[in-house]
């Protein structure tokens, strides 16, 4: 591992330790079971697929499995946050500290639970 990748380890993990330590002064609970409640509320049950059959394609409701629902909640979070803080007045410590409260609480203001719902949407009417 190199000094470059091993700088941007510890500043990545700078973010995540602040942004627990804004969880626990809001919430006054573990920001680890914060995050945990957050990634099992968030997470899409189902995603669609195309599926190729005869030169058509037909889009087709299927289940997440489980590592793929934690990875894709995951990177929902960031994503959210990073959007949320981007040309903004929001550090991003607190854009993710929001982000994941709002999903452990399943609040529409949250990015990741708007995804999720969209992504639910379009799997019922690919059925």
């Amino acid at each position: 591992m190199t000094n470059r990748s091993s700088g941007k380890f510890t500043k990545n993990m700078d973010i995540i330790l602040k942004a627990f330590k804004i969880i626990e002064s809001k919430t006054k609970e573990n920001p680890v079971q914060v995050l945990i409640k957050a990634i099992e509320r968030a997470s899409p049950r189902e995603e669609v697929t195309t599926i190729e059959y005869c030169g058509a394609k037909y889009p087709q409701a299927v289940d997440t499995s489980p590592s793929r629902r934690i990875s894709l909640t995951l990177r929902l979070l960031v994503h959210g946050s990073y959007d949320k803080s981007f040309n903004k007045k929001t550090k991003i410590e607190e854009a993710l500290a929001n982000e994941i409260i709002l999903a452990s609480n399943a609040s529409g203001d949250s990015f990741v639970m708007m995804k999720k719902n969209e992504m639910e949407k379009s799997a019922n009417s690919a059925r």
